[in-house]
């Protein structure tokens, strides 16, 4: 193992500095939570009775509070692809529990939305909010205070983000995530991409178009394609929070229950009462956080992580920037390609070598920490293992040295390229991100005239009027967490891409998201302030010259700045009811930057 890279040492130490108010109050908290009653051996005699009177056989352990009692927090519906398959979970994982002499209860439920279902629609502005509501619910399901040890069961884009969170306010709990692994590969990504360009050309109708989503998103599983679900599951092994090798095992097999069984017997394994006490909080600290980054560069993952990561430090006392990630991204090269970002999808990730191998990479050059407190081993080494079955017994072997597929992964020393392409643009116009590893490095800088729009549906009206034919940055605003809770403008990407494939100098600036089914165009996303908190983007006017440039770091407007001070502000459309949005007001209104994660309630909550 290389000596640890100097920015990612020097990073870290910034983060831990920055940081060390919080995280020791933070530390503080977990240390005393257990003496102010955080297990059933303080329970008054009525709330323990409360707590086991639906136990039935596991009731004379859980009443002698002999062993861990795991509580398990679900995401389970069966709507969703990749949550389906947890609808079995809780009673395979009782009976994993019982065979090391502990027990297991259901200890809540928490919603999961699906952005694929709700984009375009007006159910995507309660979609970020809703890892607040999945932070909050797994406090809840948490707060019985029944509980030894906690077993998180979620996959997709807010939703490991918010289990996470919620956990981390539980963090003297030895916690595990469990996966459930993505559905089978189907249409394949490039044929998909152009069914919906040729539909946003009026080429095909919408039967072409919905066969074609339907052979790509066909069965139970996660999506295959590498947007923020498949990104959490990477962060969590890059964190040490998965049993090693378990994100893209997929669901319903053999592997897939052992894997299950081995994380619930190691959590009977990491309880305060044992010799190996691994506490959640503990395990999630500055080292972690950076190795999720250095992920996330390094595999060119969810943009959305630009707004998760933040959140999930500020739960355990740790503050992140983009400033941070941006340094991170000058050294660490991005050595997966994965749809977006290139034609394989996950599953193909995974038979190149998959998540062991990126973890062997990454600790062999430097770039990632070893020495992390994981769930599972004496670091993150012991991660960078592959998972197999010897008959019918778990069994790991090392990570390929060599990738078994290079137009897919590959090593740090022959990187797709040398920067993780997660930039933080910044100017008169404000702070934004722009992910570079899907965009043409001549697309990195843009220079045009804007047009100015106030919701996506507006651009598309206007692409199939002809009104954008030209070189152009389009600007939509009044998308950010304060406005209409920051939904992702997926309409907007077909038609972007339609201006570009014939031959325009086109580029989007918006302080809504992209997430990680951003494509080729560049992008400035994230802008923060956003319009609807007095931002710039609020003052632009159709026809404003716009520079936006990855390579040097700018996001300007090119007008003389006192021209722009003396500007008002645009007017803010009206908020729509409908779908539960007036609902979540109260969140609108408290929501912080962007940059902090986009929340009202850590914003609230002064963390």
């Amino acid at each position: 193992m290389m000596t640890l890279n100097s920015v990612v040492a020097a990073v870290t130490e910034a983060i831990i500095e920055r940081s060390r108010p919080g995280r020791a109050r933070y530390l503080d908290m977990i240390d005393r939570a257990w003496e102010q009653g955080g297990d059933r051996s303080r329970l008054s005699c009525g709330n323990l009775a409360h707590g086991f009177a639906a136990a039935e056989e596991d009731k004379p352990a859980i009443r002698s509070a002999r062993a861990m009692n795991i509580g398990i927090v679900t995401a389970y519906n069966d709507m969703l692809s990749a949550h389906q398959p947890y609808g079995r979970y809780p009673d395979q994982i009782k009976l994993f529990a019982r065979e090391r002499g502990a027990t297991a209860q259901v200890a809540g439920g928490v919603p999961a939305m699906c952005d694929g279902v709700t984009q375009g629609q007006a159910g995507m502005q309660l979609s970020l909010f809703s890892r607040d509501v999945i932070a909050m619910s797994t406090a809840v399901a948490l707060s019985h205070c029944m509980f030894e040890g906690a077993a998180l069961l979620g996959i997709c884009d807010k939703i490991v983000p918010g289990l996470l969170i919620g956990a981390l306010r539980f963090g003297h709990l030895p916690t595990l995530l469990i996966p459930a692994g993505p559905m089978g590969s189907g249409l394949a990504n490039k044929e998909k991409a152009r069914v919906r360009q040729l539909f946003a050309e009026g080429k095909v109708g919408r039967a072409e178009l919905l066969e074609a989503e339907a052979q790509s998103y066909h069965g139970v599983g996660t999506c295959t394609f590498y947007g923020t679900a498949n990104s959490n599951q990477m962060m969590m092994e890059m964190m040490g929070l998965h049993m090693p090798g378990s994100s893209f095992v997929p669901p319903n097999t053999r592997l897939r229950q052992e894997l299950n069984r081995a994380a619930i017997h190691r959590l009977t394994e990491i309880g305060q009462e044992g010799d190996d006490y691994r506490p959640l909080g503990r395990c999630v600290d500055e080292k972690a956080i950076v190795n999720a980054v250095v992920g996330l560069l390094a595999t060119g993952g969810s943009t959305n992580h630009m707004l998760h990561i933040p959140a999930i430090a500020r739960a355990a006392g740790i503050i992140i920037n983009w400033e941070d990630i941006d340094r991170l991204s000058s050294v660490v090269p991005l050595i997966a390609r994965i749809y977006p970002n290139g034609a394989g999808d996950v599953n193909h990730f995974a038979a190149a070598g998959g998540m062991p191998f990126v973890i062997r990479e990454l600790i062999h050059a430097g770039l990632a920490h070893d020495d992390i407190l994981t769930v599972y081993g004496a670091g993150l080494s012991d991660g960078a293992v592959q998972p197999t079955l010897e008959g019918d017994q778990l069994s790991c072997s090392p990570a390929e040295a060599h990738s078994k597929n290079a137009e897919i992964l590959r090593k740090v020393a022959d990187p797709f390229s040398a920067d993780g392409g997660m930039r933080l643009v910044q100017g008169n116009l404000g702070r934004a991100t722009f992910k570079t590893s899907a965009v043409e490095p001549e697309r990195w800088t843009i220079e045009a005239p804007c047009r100015v729009f106030d919701d996506q549906d507006a651009v598309v009206a206007a692409f199939k009027a002809g009104e954008l034919d030209r070189d152009v940055v389009v600007v939509v605003r009044w998308q950010g967490p304060a406005a209409n809770g920051m939904p992702e403008l997926h309409k907007l990407t077909p038609p972007l891409g339609v201006l570009q494939d014939k031959g325009f100098r086109v580029a989007l600036v918006t302080d809504g998201r992209m997430s990680g089914a951003s494509g080729k165009v560049p992008a400035a996303i994230h802008v923060t302030p956003e319009a609807a908190r007095g931002g710039p983007l609020a003052k632009l006017r159709d026809g404003d010259v716009i520079r936006l440039c990855a390579t040097n770091g700018a996001l300007d407007v090119l007008i003389d700045p006192a021209e722009l001070a003396a500007r008002p502000n645009g007017i803010k459309p009206s908020e729509a009811s409908g779908v539960g949005r007036e609902l979540f007001a109260l969140m609108r209104h408290h929501a912080d930057c962007a940059e902090k994660g986009g929340s009202a309630m850590l914003a609230e909550a002064g963390l």
